[in-house]
């Protein structure tokens, strides 16, 4: 690739999602980030510096990236620094490199910065893409990224599944949900998801084969619901929200059930987060209730990448993306995580390959 391919050496604007400052008691809103413009850098990775510029495609919007919109330096991701560029995984191409394991015009996804163009120096978190026609490229930081690795690792390692259990996912048509209970259908269980509009039911049970879904926001009574669909219990709960949801579902376990403790996004705003009580129901009926992080099973990512990209190829399972085009629409998506707007995995297209 020529250097006047692709405008090596050269000054250009590169926009930007700048994080404005910590918030606590409240969910995220487009006006905690705002689009940086004007900001100049040279299309050229440094000498001597080991680093690669890459030109960012797709950015992942996700949960766990609220929590790092606080001022919290206990948890395994440190905190946004206010004032600059927003952090996350993302898919990108490499426009110029420094790095001898690295060449231009190959494909990487990894941590990146939410703007058009960004100096990686910690190349080592970084995995080299092939593209394939058969998988967009976007797929890798969904399906074949964190939340599809998530999904797989939670789902096989932690709740242990037994062909012919009762599996319950909640944010069923998420990032994560979405695969988990399609995995589990492929596994032979039974599968029933929760979803937060008649859409997402409809596409739960319609186009990724679950058994049966349903509209939390419309159950005045969650443990009644869920006996309604479980009337023999729930041998495993993937956990994705907490509240509510975690204390009608302790009622409905059945014994030595299993509990994957992914996420709890509906406490991720508060700073004196629910309290969830039926936690005795763990004693007699011998529940495991295990948090996680995929990190914990990375080991295991080269079989999962095989196995599910397979899977996936053979339509055998089916993903769901929702995309936004433009840097600029990076903030209004990720909010939206927090309100339920997004259907599937909420992608940000910075640019086309």
């Amino acid at each position: 690739m020529s250097a006047a391919a692709v405008g090596l050496g050269k000054m250009v604007d590169n926009k930007q999602i700048i994080f404005k400052g910590y918030i606590e008691q409240r969910a995220p809103e487009e006006t905690d980030m705002e689009v940086k413009v004007g900001n100049k850098m040279k299309l050229e990775a440094p000498k001597g510096s080991g680093a690669i510029l890459v030109k960012n495609l797709y950015l992942s919007c996700d949960p766990y990236m609220r929590a790092r919109m606080r001022d919290f330096h206990g948890s395994y991701f440190p905190p946004f620094v206010p004032h600059s560029v927003v952090e996350g995984f993302g898919v990108s191409k490499i426009i110029d490199s420094d790095n001898p394991n690295f060449k231009g015009g190959e494909f990487v996804a990894g941590f990146t910065g939410w703007e058009e163009y960004t100096l990686i120096y910690k190349t080592e978190q970084l995995r080299k893409v092939e593209p394939d026609h058969r998988i967009p490229l976007s797929y890798h930081i969904g399906l074949l990224g964190m939340p599809g690795f998530t999904a797989y690792a939670g789902f096989y390692e932690v709740c242990s599944p037994k062909k012919n259990e009762y599996v319950f996912v909640s944010a069923a048509s998420g990032a994560v949900g979405q695969l988990v209970g399609q995995l589990a259908k492929l596994h032979g269980c039974y599968v029933v998801g929760s979803a937060g509009s008649s859409a997402k039911v409809g596409l739960l049970k319609k186009e990724l084969g679950f058994d049966d879904a349903f509209n939390y926001k419309e159950e005045g009574d969650l443990d009644a619901a869920l006996k309604r669909y479980f009337p023999e219990g729930i041998d495993i709960y993937f956990e994705n929200v907490g509240g509510a949801m975690l204390e009608a579902v302790l009622q409905n376990m059945r014994v030595n059930g299993r509990i994957a403790v992914c996420g709890m996004v509906s406490q991720h705003s508060m700073s004196d987060p629910d309290g969830v009580r039926n936690l005795f129901n763990l004693v007699p009926k011998r529940i495991r209730m295990q948090g996680f992080l995929q990190s914990d099973f990375l080991h295991l990512y080269p079989r999962f990448l095989e196995e599910v990209g397979s899977l996936y190829k053979q339509g055998k399972i089916k993903y769901v993306e929702d995309r936004n085009e433009g840097l600029q629409t990076g903030p209004t998506a990720f909010a939206g995580l927090f309100s339920g707007k997004n259907t599937g995995k909420q992608v940000i297209c910075v640019a086309h390959e």
